[in-house]
């Protein structure tokens, strides 16, 4: 049985931890509402940048551009995981790896050669430490930062494309919904697939464009895509830092009723050891 002064010790101890988890909860949450905001206000320019890249495609007619033309490799498949730099976020990390790594698995089944852009030191180190090769890795990510690492890797994709040295870019990342719903989601982004529906072709009617689809779709392709991954990053940092919020709460609860459940241990071992020193008392005065 553990001495009063060892469970003493481990409630100073479990305080502590509380103390740095609600902490922790607090910074999540203040980080949390500028993140959701961020993303909240890019996805408006998202959907309208699709509708109109929609609607320019239904104009033009057949459209060939490199961004949505198949590749001549069918062999190599470039996968781009988003995850957190730091842990201490419930399953938002490894439930995102888990369902890259049965796609990897997957595509590799199929004879398919799967390069990884990790962006994300969690994700580099989930996939380096099972034995995977890591192309580039890619930490300590800024959400400041968020807008260049986009036109940064889109420009990169572009020049991997040109040299034919994939056949298909797949994303994985978390898609922010709720605070307590983060969902993994695998998607391929290149080639890219514009789909124009009736309501598009119809819009698309009432419009001139100048001096011609074609061109104006070899703008607006990089575009979206930027804007495609920027949303992403911006998800990932909203569903990270909702992940840690109620990650470090529930810790925070734990703690709490391991606080009330040890201090209940410690009073009980008070009064036996007290009760004890009495009986002690009272038989040596008996025995006298």
């Amino acid at each position: 049985m553990p001495s009063l002064k060892d469970i003493r010790n481990r409630i100073g101890s479990v305080k502590n931890t509380r103390q740095i988890t609600r902490a922790m909860k607090l910074v999540a949450g203040a980080k949390l509402r500028r993140a959701t905001d961020a993303a909240t206000a890019a996805k408006p320019y998202q959907e309208t940048l699709s509708r109109v890249l929609n609607r320019v495609a239904q104009a033009a007619g057949d459209v060939e551009h490199p961004l949505l033309s198949t590749p001549d490799n069918q062999h190599d498949v470039l996968m781009i995981v988003l995850t957190s730099d730091r842990g201490l976020c419930g399953g938002f990390n490894n439930a995102l790896c888990r369902k890259a790594l049965a796609e990897i698995d997957a595509m590799s089944a199929d004879g398919k050669a799967v390069r990884i852009l990790a962006y994300g030191r969690k994700g580099r180190d989930y996939f380096q430490n099972r034995g995977y090769a890591i192309a580039n890795a890619t930490t300590d990510l800024d959400p400041d930062n968020f807008a260049d690492l986009a036109a940064d890797l889109v420009d990169h994709l572009i020049n991997e494309l040109r040299e034919d040295r994939f056949s298909s870019v797949v994303l994985a990342a978390n898609e922010y919904h709720s605070v307590m719903n983060q969902e993994p989601c695998i998607e391929t982004i290149l080639p890219m697939q514009v789909e124009g529906d009736e309501t598009s072709a119809g819009a698309s009617t009432q419009y001139d464009y100048e001096p011609n689809g074609q061109e104006i779709l070899s703008g607006i392709l990089p575009m979206a895509l930027k804007t495609q991954l920027f949303q992403a990053f911006l998800e990932k940092e909203a569903g990270e830092q909702a992940a840690r919020m109620t990650a470090m709460d529930s810790a925070t609860r734990n703690a709490s009723e391991l606080i009330q459940t040890l201090t209940l241990e410690y009073n009980r071992a008070r009064q036996a050891a007290i009760t004890t020193e009495l009986i002690e008392i009272v038989s040596g005065a008996e025995a006298l």
